[in-house]
């Protein structure tokens, strides 16, 4: 059997963990990579339960060092990378009046550039593999509202620095593209959603 082999960054819950679940059909090893340990362990465990051999990486991908410990790893384990899933971000839900700019540069370090750092230090393994890369992005980037101003604004840069990657792609041979959900009933959305579910008087 061909081995293949893709990483997974925000794998240990919802969309991450979903998607690490259905790629076990696909990919021989899938390389999961998030901050919460022990829910990273439960998803390897399901993966490896799926059929894919699982190589869980606790890291934070907001520190730079990170994304190379990540992508240097995975080479040392399997020898390629096939495709790289960049989900991992968590943007908070607050008012773009009431944000402040250490919330703002927090979720820009982990979505925005944890993704733009990885998928730079991937790119050579991906080249050789004529590979895939996928940035997760989210409808808010075509419909910002002032409530979640943040997501919004950083959905958008997410789908213009993979447009800018999938141009690079075209030359290196690497296919980029970004995917935009709409809400996705997540453990981390569910408070939001409860909220906005509350009857009025």
């Amino acid at each position: 059997m061909k081995r293949n082999v893709v990483i997974i960054t925000g794998a240990s819950q919802g969309i991450g963990r979903a998607t690490a679940l259905r790629l076990a059909r696909d990919f021989s090893s899938v390389v999961l990579a998030a901050r919460n340990g022990d829910a990273l362990e439960d998803a390897a465990r399901a993966v490896a339960q799926a059929g894919a051999e699982a190589l869980p990486m606790p890291l934070d991908l907001r520190e730079p060092a990170a994304d190379k410990a990540l992508v240097d790893e995975t080479l040392k384990q399997f020898g390629r990378i096939d495709a790289l899933i960049n989900i991992a971000g968590a943007v908070p839900q607050i008012d773009l009046l009431e944000m402040t700019d250490a919330q703002w540069d927090d979720g820009m370090a982990l979505k925005l550039h944890g993704a733009r750092r990885i998928t730079i230090h991937a790119w050579s393994a991906l080249k050789e593999s004529r590979g895939s890369v996928i940035f997760m992005s989210g409808n808010s980037a075509q419909a910002p509202k002032s409530a979640y101003g943040a997501v919004a604004a950083i959905n958008a840069a997410i789908v213009a620095i993979a447009r800018a990657f999938a141009e690079r792609g075209i030359k290196d041979h690497v296919q980029v593209n970004s995917v935009l959900p709409g809400p996705v009933l997540t453990n981390r959305r569910k408070p939001t959603w409860k909220s906005t579910r509350q009857p009025t008087t």
